[in-house]
């Protein structure tokens, strides 16, 4: 038995491309198809449409055309970062993440590891927050980046990047930032930034195309190799439909940007306090300090798949934290990592909100989480004194 209509709570995996960005990406696919690297007319054309995306998108940022750097998503951006930057600095072998980051950076940094490179992770505190006093102490003379997120992409909370990346600056180390969750959605400030990664699939746009924002005076050496492509930084023929895509998604969410966050904000608020009205339930990261579109909450004696299994029957998409690595039955490194109990943690949800969420999305939701979890509690092994946990930060 499903809802009458399907309801769609996993924006922060990706979103419904808006039909506006399909719409400007169309010609470049179909018509103005040219190689942008050609001479010939539809060449200069497509061109044309990938400086222009170049200019818009710097615009928005705040920075320079040169110093955007387009990729296919947001993973080869931190590929590129940390390799990257590791290739072109091979007398630096120290680096400095958090224990929260999304695995496009955790497992470019095991990689480093696994090569001789000293990583040091730094911890978090219960809502997932990391102290830059402590990001300050752990920098070395030999230290050559420290990365940490602008916003969790599993519960949501916002990093205090601007604190961190002045220490970075005050140090002489490259600091950079997984904005993908955070681009478009909330205001960024790129003062103390020297890279910054994002993909245009979180922000209502095309899959298969990100930026990577390079500081000018930052030396990396490209991971790919061929034509020399984008300054010489990633070679491969431009997704000029794709580049155009996220020039436009990324228009449309900047241009949106306050009202949205009013808006989520007011749905995320509503979903928690009636969420941590049922018993033995916990808020993961923050209230307040976070994203207007991620709230992420543990049940007492229930586990996380078998509830996200639940809600789809009735047409409700939610996860269980990072599609990335969802189908993993592993707990969350994130949760873990803020000292959330091993049974809650393997009891998480992770609701994330988008532009076109409605209220009424939220009210199907929140009818049908109450029954999806005391039907699971039904047959659980856990009882009594594991539901007498409902917490909030």
């Amino acid at each position: 038995m499903t809802s009458a209509r399907s309801v769609y709570l996993d924006n922060a995996a990706t979103t419904p491309m808006d039909p506006a960005v399909a719409e400007a990406m169309a010609p470049y696919a179909a018509t103005t198809y040219g190689n942008a690297s050609s001479l010939h007319a539809l060449g200069r054309q497509a061109r044309r449409a990938v400086e222009q995306a170049r200019e818009d998108l710097a615009r928005l940022l705040g920075v320079s055309p040169e110093e955007i750097v387009f990729t296919s998503g947001a993973t080869e951006a931190d590929n590129l970062a940390l390799k990257g930057l590791a290739f072109a600095h091979p007398e630096k072998r120290h680096l400095v993440i958090s224990a929260v980051e999304h695995h496009a950076v955790l497992h470019p940094a095991e990689w480093l590891a696994r090569r001789g490179y000293e990583v040091v992770r730094m911890g978090v505190d219960a809502t997932g927050r990391v102290d830059p006093a402590e990001v300050e102490a752990a920098i070395r003379k030999e230290t050559l980046l420290v990365s940490v997120m602008a916003a969790n992409n599993e519960v949501g909370t916002l990093e205090p990047v601007d604190r961190i990346g002045a220490i970075c600056r005050a140090q002489g180390v490259p600091f950079h930032t997984d904005a993908t969750q955070a681009f478009g959605r909330v205001p960024l400030s790129l003062a103390h930034v020297d890279l910054l990664s994002t993909s245009a699939h979180k922000l209502n746009g095309p899959k298969g195309v990100g930026l990577l924002y390079v500081r000018k005076g930052l030396r990396l050496d490209p991971l790919f190799h061929g034509g020399g492509h984008e300054g010489g930084r990633r070679s491969g023929t431009e997704n000029t439909p794709g580049i155009v895509g996220l020039a436009e998604a990324a228009r449309l969410s900047f241009a949106a940007i306050e009202d949205t966050e009013a808006r989520l904000s007011r749905l995320r608020r509503r979903m928690i306090e009636a969420v941590l009205r049922l018993r033995g339930t916990r808020l993961n990261g923050k209230e307040e300090e976070s994203l207007p579109t991620i709230a992420n909450f543990s049940f007492a004696g229930v586990e996380g798949e078998s509830l996200v299994m639940k809600l789809d029957e009735q047409g409700i998409a939610a996860s269980t934290g990072s599609a990335c690595s969802s189908p993993d039955l592993e707990p969350s490194h994130v949760l873990l990592a803020m000292g959330v109990p091993l049974p809650l943690a393997h009891g998480s949800l992770r609701v994330s909100l988008g532009r076109q969420t409605t209220e009424e999305d939220v009210d199907i939701f929140l009818a049908a989480l109450p029954r999806a979890v005391e039907e699971l509690r039904a047959v659980s092994p856990f009882k009594g004194d594991d539901l007498q946990c409902t917490t909030r930060r």
